[in-house]
């Protein structure tokens, strides 16, 4: 099986944005070193997009440096942010989980029960496009966005 090969079976949907986005990432970095930058210049910027939106700045930073090296601009405004997307609770109790506290840590500090935390992580992960507490670590939680 060719290379390109691969890439396009892993293309395929499913899986977290995330994930995809980081496929396509590469795709397009591979694109670009075999001298297809117009086809690679579309992937990147698809990558770009969902990496803004992820909150995932390094993936995102490396992502407009690659689309630049195919002589493509990137795009100057990044995408809306997906912390807009989450209730003040939410964001709250993300960050705090990110930062690597137990569901109990949690809790006790926000004077709320173990299993609303859980709530609420469970209602944060698919606005954020991630699956697990520990694809927290992957996104940009800070007030910048």
């Amino acid at each position: 099986m060719e290379v390109e090969e691969h890439y396009l079976a892993a293309l395929k949907p499913g899986g977290s944005p995330f994930d995809h986005a980081r496929t396509v990432l590469l795709y397009g970095e591979w694109l670009r070193r075999s001298r297809r930058k117009t086809a690679a210049a579309a992937h990147l910027r698809d990558a770009l997009e969902t990496f803004e939106r992820l909150g995932a700045r390094p993936w995102a930073a490396r992502t407009r440096a690659e689309l630049e090296a195919t002589g493509a601009k990137a795009p100057d405004t990044p995408a809306r942010g997906i912390l807009t997307d989450l209730t003040p609770q939410e964001l709250q109790i993300t960050r705090l989980a990110a930062q690597g506290l137990s569901n109990k840590d949690i809790a006790a500090q926000l004077f709320l029960s173990p299993r609303t935390v859980g709530y609420h992580l469970y209602k944060a992960y698919p606005k954020l496009g991630i699956s697990s507490r520990a694809d927290l670590a992957a996104l940009d939680l800070s007030d910048s966005t």
